[in-house]
């Protein structure tokens, strides 16, 4: 049976990445972070939008086994918020492209969904609502969380299971 790969890449096309197979998750966070981290990516010069209009960060996020930058990684730069934060943004220099972010000590990647082409999953849930700054309402296609729920930390969980069971 052959696994669904989805393709991700940056403005320019230099920096590649894939998914391999159903991400854990499809969401749009607005966790204050996020919204910080996008902001500092989509002030680069020339970058293109990580973030919708609405400020939200529409995310897929994979299993660190499940994702790979195929062509241009040395093109890849780590942005932090701050010195202690425990996610990087990698961002292509090439054309100051946000790709995805790692959280440290994580297992997954979050990669910013807007790089990817395609058809993609539809969006499971809307996380840290309670951060969002948008006038207007929020989209009612998917279910809409203050915080992080538990649903997530469920499938995290399941992920890692399947993970260490090679699954």
């Amino acid at each position: 049976m052959s696994q669904i790969v989805r393709r991700a890449s940056c403005a320019c096309g230099t920096v590649r990445c894939e998914g391999v197979g159903t991400p854990i998750m499809s969401g749009i966070c607005y966790c204050s972070d996020c919204q910080e981290g996008g902001r500092t990516i989509e002030a680069l010069p020339g970058a293109p939008r990580v973030r919708d209009a609405d400020g939200g960060t529409p995310l897929l996020t994979y299993r660190d086994d499940r994702f790979r930058c195929v062509s241009g990684s040395d093109m890849l730069v780590a942005y932090k918020i701050s010195d202690r934060a425990p996610t990087r943004r990698m961002v292509a220099s090439c054309c100051n492209s946000g790709m995805f972010l790692k959280f440290e000590p994580g297992f997954w990647v979050s990669s910013y969904r807007l790089r990817y082409s395609g058809e993609l999953p539809p969006i499971e849930m809307r996380n840290q609502t309670r951060d969002r700054r948008a006038e207007t309402d929020i989209p009612s296609d998917a279910p809409s969380f203050s915080r992080f729920p538990m649903r997530l930390y469920a499938k995290l969980i399941r992920a890692r299971i399947e993970m260490l069971i090679g699954l």
